[in-house]
């Protein structure tokens, strides 16, 4: 494939669930430095790029083997500000710097559980597609026990007739924000029309693996769950 497979980091300074949580020190060290080893660990990536729009999440990065081209512009840090402009932004910088690249990695810095095998995975799924992302099988199901309010004013099962077993319906997924693979142009499309104007397939991953860090309760369960996994408690 023509062209070059990189990695995207953003982490933005400012968070209200859990201040500083990028840079929070997490099983040893600072948490975007595990996703920025995810992401050296995996031969198939050929450069890590992180965008931040703070120094020292910068300097935490460019320590750990990660290029930070530019610190992010501000219109592009604020709390409603689109992922998918911030990734486009700095592709189309790299770009406009002579790279050719052909796919994009976006790996969440607060999903401190997957490992360089997992991205490799993902690289390796339906190679047709526009993007493979990351899931987890769904806690809860639609044709199973998630309901709804119906226009008669009584709610329903949001899909199907009911069943009395999981296992006759249909698996659902949860995206667990993890690892996004684009391909360049489905990239610049999605940056446009959004991530569901394009042709999508999915990795899937433990639940276990697939925490995302939001708030201090999801911080202290995913020490938790490294703490087990270095104790071999995980298979």
């Amino acid at each position: 494939m023509a062209g070059r497979t990189i990695a995207t980091i953003c982490a933005r300074g400012g968070s209200k669930g859990l201040p500083g949580k990028n840079i929070r020190p997490f099983a040893g060290r600072p948490l975007i430095e595990h996703t920025i080893a995810h992401a050296l660990g995996c031969a198939a990536v050929d450069g890590v790029y992180v965008s931040t729009d703070d120094e020292r999440i910068a300097d935490v990065a460019r320590r750990a083997g990660a290029t930070v081209p530019y610190l992010r512009p501000a219109e592009l840090a604020t709390d409603h500000a689109g992922k998918l402009p911030v990734i486009e932004h700095l592709v189309a910088h790299l770009e406009g710097a002579g790279e050719q690249i052909a796919r994009i990695v976006d790996l969440q810095p607060t999903s401190p559980l997957r490992e360089s095998a997992d991205i490799a995975a993902a690289l390796a799924v339906r190679r047709d597609a526009d993007l493979v992302f990351s899931v987890a099988e769904a806690a809860d199901n639609p044709y199973f026990n998630l309901v709804e309010p119906g226009a008669d004013g009584w709610v329903h099962l949001s899909k199907g007739q009911g069943s009395g077993r999981r296992q006759d319906v249909p698996p659902v997924y949860a995206l667990n924000g993890s690892i996004y693979v684009w391909q360049r142009a489905a990239l610049a499309r999605a940056a446009t029309h959004g991530m569901w104007s394009v042709h999508a397939a999915v990795y899937v991953m433990p639940r276990w693996k697939s925490v995302d860090i939001d708030t201090l309760e999801d911080f202290d369960y995913a020490q938790w769950l490294a703490a087990r996994r270095a104790g071999g408690m995980h298979g």
